[in-house]
């Protein structure tokens, strides 16, 4: 087009700036800015618009440049910010972005509970979604409400709850109960335990996807119904929905916590025969499957046999095994190894499990080795993080 001399208009320069999203070049887009400037479009709004998402894609850096030097900003503007920032995990700054905002429209709230919700914040995020609730201005759309379920997930007990008034909210606006307002509501009963409204949601639903399929079947494998986590498998299977690889690693994780080898053998060779490649989560749930049956020298095969490199918690999972059974020589043979890919600040809880198997095999002075390697390296647990076999405590 520029070869042949024809004229740029704002459309052409929009498709292409379109186009070069998935390129995630960031390069490329720094040279179609100076273009776009050198042609004069660069303070179209639409234009610096599409620009502006390019950058907070790839550079929070370019896109704050770029954002400061915009003479006219309109919602999409600052709703792009509050997703870069996000996305980059500045959760804060975002905050500080959507509370400078002139004028927030739903997406903006959307934006902001969102960005709290990635990133852990979950009380955050429901309180934004109280405020909006009350500042009444604008009204939650089905995007919000996906957000505040995904909170209320993590929350447990107090979560069922928040998600039981949410739940509420959509059947008071009549809204439909469409695949992704449904799968939300599925998961998020089912993360939460109350595996019966789980059900219900999920039986009131016109259309499941795999999705769908697989928040049931973790949720139940989640919980301990190893079993019922099997049948619904089998049921989405009869159905025709192909699982996908979150929902193996839901129908593994019931068959380790259910003690079920034979059906966890086949449900792993399952993997490859539907096309999928065996993820690390895969093998860590045979790893654990086979651990806690005291077969760990069919648990060492598989993670010798592993076409990616083991991580510390299959490892943890395997030393966790050996300690529960009392095989410790077979946890001596891959100790050293271990603390070769450990990280101090991250895996303190292997470092203690290691500390546990030499002082169980007295082996003191190993014992005492491993406890001033964690005072050297200033080894931290983080809060919460242990290799714990359940029912075992």
């Amino acid at each position: 087009m520029q070869k042949e001399s024809v004229p740029f208009d704002s459309f052409s320069i929009l498709f292409t700036l379109k186009s070069c999203t998935h390129l995630r070049n960031l390069a490329l887009i720094q040279h179609l800015h100076a273009h776009i400037f050198k042609i004069g479009f660069c303070f179209h709004i639409y234009v610096a618009d599409s620009l502006l998402h390019n950058y907070a894609v790839l550079s929070l850096t370019e896109a704050c440049t770029l954002f400061d030097e915009m003479p006219v900003r309109n919602s999409v503007s600052w709703n792009t910010m509050i997703t870069g920032f996000s996305r980059f995990g500045d959760a804060e700054k975002a905050k500080k972005v959507f509370d400078e905002m002139p004028l927030k429209d739903t997406v903006s709230w959307s934006a902001m509970i969102a960005g709290y919700v990635s990133n852990g914040y979950w009380t955050k995020g429901l309180k934004l979604f109280s405020d909006m609730v009350v500042n009444g201005e604008v009204k939650p759309d089905q995007v919000t409400l996906g957000s505040v379920l995904s909170a209320c997930a993590h929350m447990g007990s107090i979560g069922s709850l928040l998600g039981k008034s949410v739940h509420g909210f959509i059947v008071k606006n009549e809204w439909e109960l469409d695949v992704e307002t449904g799968t939300v509501l599925v998961d998020m009963y089912a993360k939460c335990g109350v595996l019966k409204n789980a059900s219900l949601v999920f039986d009131m639903m016109e259309d499941r996807n795999v999705m769908s399929w697989t928040a049931l079947i973790c949720g139940a494998a989640q919980h301990g119904y190893g079993r019922e986590a099997l049948v619904i498998f089998n049921r989405m299977k009869e159905m025709g929905v192909k699982p996908n690889e979150l929902t193996f690693t839901g129908i593994l994780s019931a068959c380790a916590q259910a003690g079920l080898i034979k059906e966890g053998r086949k449900y792993f060779n399952m993997i490859e025969e539907c096309g999928l490649e065996p993820r690390i989560q895969h093998y860590g749930c045979m790893v654990d499957l086979l651990g806690k049956a005291g077969r760990l020298e069919e648990a060492y095969e598989i993670i010798k046999s592993m076409k990616l490199k083991p991580n510390v918690a299959v490892w943890g999972s395997f030393l966790q095994a050996c300690k529960f059974h009392k095989q410790y020589d077979m946890a001596y043979g891959v100790v050293e190894w271990i603390l070769g890919i450990v990280k101090p600040e991250t895996d303190g809880g292997i470092y203690t499990l290691i500390c546990d198997l030499y002082a169980l095999g007295e082996k003191w002075d190993d014992a005492e080795r491993v406890r001033k390697l964690m005072v050297n390296n200033n080894v931290k647990k983080i809060s919460g993080l242990s290799f714990i076999r359940s029912g075992t405590m």
